[in-house]
């Protein structure tokens, strides 16, 4: 009986600490100061650690520091165009809930599975389709190139994104929201979790083969997702996954190659030399592209 009953406190316990979790997350849009926390937390740890233990040595025009400050250049104008999005993003959650709209509502999800089901939608969406849309259409394509003519891929390029391309994935993630039904809740977490997918994939850093490997059955790992950055297609159009590796799997876009082979940038767009160029990366994709 005495056992009965602190094992009843226990489980007392742990529901209170997942409803305290839930409550923060579902006012953390509210808090910009905490979501900058969690991006700028994220780059410092992993800038860290490909410092520590880097996959090849880059070489940067003139050094680290200059390379990220054109790449922040971007963060800082995609970090602006959320604050809007976030506007209609809680707006769409809302209109959700109040009509009952999405996957989590017709399927009566328990807050677990209406994180799980918000999780798949929402890097489905926001992550995969998205991106393959990008490569896919060239007048989308000329404005996400941006992204790949980093000829040194590090920690700082996965927040490297022209401005258009941030509306654009803000367009994918509103489909994603109004599909799932995503509490706002739901999305916090999802998002939290993708900003540091997107510090992790991106990040210059050598970790065991074995362990890569196994990580990319399930997530995108950092080999993974570098085969994606090499200059020549096929490679380039393929591993398109944000957080989750099995939309490549399941879809037919996952590729393999080893991290030796790989070379980035795409000079055929922009000279190798002016990846750092960040004037000419903002207006480039509205003048003539091969």
């Amino acid at each position: 009986m005495q056992r009965d009953f602190y094992l009843y406190i226990h489980v007392l316990k742990i529901a209170a600490m997942f409803n305290s979790i839930i409550q923060h997350f579902a006012h953390l849009e509210q808090r910009p100061l905490e979501r900058m926390a969690f991006l700028v937390g994220g780059l410092l740890i992993f800038w860290i650690i490909e410092g520590a233990i880097p996959l090849v040595q880059l070489s940067y025009k003139k050094n680290k520091l200059k390379h990220a400050s054109v790449n922040f250049g971007f963060t800082v104008i995609h970090l602006i165009i959320h604050t809007f999005l976030a506007i209609v993003i809680i707006k769409l959650s809302d209109w959700c809930k109040a009509h009952q709209f999405g996957l989590v509502y017709w399927t009566h999800a328990n807050v677990l599975l209406t994180i799980v089901i918000t999780f798949l939608v929402m890097d489905f969406f926001g992550g995969w389709l998205v991106h393959f849309t990008e490569h896919k259409l060239k007048f989308l394509w000329r404005f996400h190139v941006v992204h790949h003519a980093d000829n040194n891929v590090d920690v700082t390029t996965g927040l490297r994104h022209h401005p258009i391309e941030s509306v654009l994935r803000g367009l994918f993630f509103f489909m994603g929201i109004v599909a799932s039904g995503a509490p706002m809740y739901a999305v916090m977490i999802f998002q939290t979790i993708l900003v540091i997918a997107v510090a992790f994939t991106h990040a210059n850093i050598n970790l065991p083969k074995w362990l890569d490997n196994v990580l990319s059955y399930v997530l995108v790992s950092p080999n993974m997702h570098k085969v994606h950055h090499h200059w020549k297609q096929p490679y380039t159009d393929s591993n398109y996954g944000a957080v989750l590796s099995i939309w490549d799997r399941l879809l037919g876009t996952f590729m393999q190659l080893d991290h030796k082979e790989i070379r980035y940038g795409l000079d055929r767009y922009y000279d190798n030399e002016k990846d750092e160029d960040f004037m000419l990366l903002m207006k480039k994709p509205f003048g003539k592209m091969e």
